[in-house]
């Protein structure tokens, strides 16, 4: 007589069975999944809302005056990236992720208390489309290095596809929640609704950082609560040392310069039918 012996895996319930024939994915990593899906969803619905505001306060302040407003963006990367692989040296992951996104949704609150002082708006709107260009760059860097600790490679080779659209679904849904909410709420209280969906993006941050704790602690690895590291330069010199790296850069380079060129020729589509609309 032969004993066979069965794990909870061999009878998945009906909902795994059913996330299976998208993704392959353990019973034991697939809340993390959906949680790191969600987490990414709420992210780009959040930034998507507000994104169509920003190039407004870009446009009405003159098409002319955009070039500045990406110098600006560009110098607040090249103070804010120092400043980020200071606190990411000395900061273990658990306190670092929740308190980049804790200190994004307070800047949101700040400019919608600013953006209520109708004299200042011109000076704040040049802020906010800085600080949202900054923005869009920091947490979608900080979500994929997040995903990229807490996961295996092994892991991310067969979650990532599922947790990537999880930003294209956000991404989707933003501008809708806009188009439905602006005509109600105004432009400017759109502001408190990205920041509830960015603190819901908090909240599954939260979760996915205990989630690492126990796997750490089941599986007897090593404990991720020490610093990530490194000096703050460390970013720049290791892509200068690896081909792969200044390929990947010089990529990057080339595409978020059409992208660039793009957007101006979209801005100047928008400048003019506006103008148009006045007559």
């Amino acid at each position: 007589m032969s004993n066979s012996t069965t794990t909870p895996d061999d009878h998945p319930p009906a909902w795994l069975r059913w996330l299976r024939r998208a993704v392959r994915v353990e019973r034991a990593e697939a809340g993390a999944m959906l949680a790191a899906f969600l987490y990414f969803f709420f992210l780009l619905c959040g930034y998507y809302i507000l994104r169509p505001l920003r190039d407004e306060m870009g446009i009405v302040g003159g098409v002319k005056n955009l070039p500045w407003l990406f110098t600006g963006t560009f110098i607040a990367m090249l103070v804010a990236v120092p400043l980020f692989g200071a606190a990411a040296a000395r900061l273990p992951r658990r306190t670092l992720v929740p308190a980049v996104y804790g200190f994004f949704i307070i800047n949101i609150g700040i400019f919608w208390i600013l953006f209520q002082d109708s004299t200042a708006h011109a000076s704040t709107a040049r802020a906010f489309f800085i600080w949202l260009s900054v923005f869009n760059l920091f947490v979608v860097s900080v979500f994929w290095s997040f995903m990229v600790d807490i996961f295996r490679s092994e892991q991310g080779k067969r979650l990532f596809g599922f947790i990537a659209a999880g930003g294209t679904t956000g991404a989707v849904t933003g501008p809708l929640l806009t188009t439905q909410l602006v005509g109600s709420l105004g432009p400017v209280n759109l502001l408190p609704v990205s920041g509830a969906i960015l603190a819901c993006a908090l909240g599954c941050v939260l979760w996915l950082n205990r989630w690492a704790e126990r796997q750490a602690a089941s599986t007897h690895a090593k404990s991720t609560e020490g610093a990530l590291g490194g000096s703050i330069w460390a970013g720049f010199t290791l892509t200068l040392r690896s081909r792969y790296l200044l390929a990947v850069a010089a990529f990057i380079w080339i595409f978020t310069t059409l992208a660039t060129f793009v957007y101006f020729e979209q801005a100047h589509i928008v400048k003019g039918a506006l103008s148009d609309s006045a007559a």
